[in-house]
């Protein structure tokens, strides 16, 4: 078999986001001949027998699949293999591209070792939990010219570009306060969930409140200046707790503020996939401004025979019709919509474009340039991201008390300090 010239991918991590997001617009990708021959590196024999047998890829996506890590046929189904993804990077070529689908506080390492192994890289959000982590990350990968995208998929819903693009022509005025949610379905609590997602390790605002820190800072262009997190435990199935509920502050350069709630506590019967949204309220010249995304509801309502069978699937539901969905387009074969599809679209897209520069100069100079149109994001268009996770995780082991974020004399984080008003 003649070997393809276009780009390898590799991805590591063979879970949910992989299922759901990622591989089917790899698939997409690869189609339309824009991506070569794909590798997945998961722990286990079980998830990757599970990816190569679904009814859901073969019929959607025929003739296509991937070179699977662990091998169902000669590894066994019964041990872990954390550290393969160490010899599936070896195998890599170089200026291949790798994808980092792994629990948050895996990213570091495993993002180091694709860059090690010189791999264009996606990771998907957060990109790391602290900021000097993503200072290491944006320098090694520069030096070597490689370029790293963080898959923060709500920049390429089209209504956060809209409102990007008000809000910087001052049509929204000055933000001045905002209220957002992400509450993920309770049966989430059943899945792998519980093996890694520890009060230890991360929590609910780590995990996905990122999301809307990163929507207002995309859409204002403002910075974070101080964070507080209240998280509440609750137990896993298998007894492990973790930060299952919080509640976060975050306050921003021109004095505006953020509160995110977050939980892994929305009902399974709930019509919709989550609950989600963003509300800002803003200070226009002679009057108020407002933006409301009601991200859960996208004008959809279904009621069915019966459900679909999976967890969380409803007789009644409110589809989403904007994140991720299949559709029959033609061409027999299934075609991914949505700012999920278009977000990996963009990431790789951005890989493609670097590479193409040749010499690592050309590749430097391409990476400062998607680094600048700050619309993919990067380890440094968006470290403010890290810092406030790294603030936030102060925060939380602490029981909530407020952590401030410092630019000068270089970016870094601090409990707060405040001072005793005279008498």
């Amino acid at each position: 078999m003649k070997q393809s010239t276009l780009p390898r991918v590799t991805v590591i991590g063979a879970g949910m986001i992989l299922h759901d997001q990622i591989l089917p617009s790899l698939y997409h990708l690869q189609h339309q001949g824009r991506i070569g021959d794909i590798h997945i590196c998961g722990t286990r024999v079980s998830s990757i027998k599970a990816l190569l047998k679904s009814a859901r890829f073969k019929k959607g996506f025929p003739g296509q699949s991937f070179t699977p890590y662990p091998d169902p046929s000669s590894y066994d189904a019964s041990k872990s293999y954390p550290d393969l993804y160490k010899t599936v990077l070896q195998e890599a070529p170089d200026q291949g591209f790798t994808i980092i689908a792994v629990p948050d506080q895996l990213h570091y390492e495993m993002t180091l070792a694709a860059l090690e192994f010189n791999q264009h890289i996606c990771v998907v959000k957060p990109l790391v939990l602290r900021y000097q982590e993503a200072e290491t990350i944006a320098r090694v990968a520069r030096e070597k010219g490689l370029f790293v995208g963080v898959e923060y998929h709500k920049r390429f819903d089209h209504r956060a570009v809209m409102a990007r693009k008000a809000y910087r022509e001052g049509r929204l005025g000055d933000f001045r306060l905002a209220q957002a949610q992400m509450h993920e379905p309770w049966y989430y609590r059943d899945s792998n969930f519980q093996h890694w997602f520890t009060c230890e390790e991360t929590d609910m605002f780590t995990y996905v409140g990122c999301h809307y820190v990163d929507q207002v800072a995309f859409i204002t262009g403002l910075r974070p200046v101080a964070v507080s997190v209240y998280g509440i435990p609750d137990s896993f199935p298998n007894g492990n707790k973790g930060y299952l509920w919080t509640d976060a502050r975050i306050l921003w350069e021109n004095g505006a503020c953020l509160n995110v709630v977050n939980a892994m506590g929305s009902p399974n019967a709930a019509a919709g996939a989550n609950f989600q949204g963003l509300t800002m309220w803003g200070a226009g010249q002679d009057d108020g401004t407002m933006l409301v995304h009601s991200d859960q509801y996208r004008g959809m309502k279904h009621s069915y025979t019966t459900s679909a069978g999976g967890p969380g699937d409803t007789v009644y539901a409110e589809p989403n019709p904007d994140y991720m969905q299949l559709l029959e387009l033609g061409g027999g074969r299934l075609t991914p919509v949505g700012y999920g599809y278009r977000s990996i679209e963009a990431i790789i897209n951005a890989c493609i474009q670097v590479e193409k520069r040749g010499d690592i100069a050309a590749r430097q100079a391409e990476i400062d340039l998607i680094d600048q149109e700050g619309i993919v994001a990067t380890p440094k268009n968006s470290n403010y991201n890290e810092l406030v996770i790294e603030a936030g995780r102060l925060s939380i082991l602490a029981g909530g008390r407020e952590v401030a974020i410092f630019y000068e004399p270089f970016p870094q984080v601090d409990f707060k300090t405040y001072k005793q008003e005279m008498a």
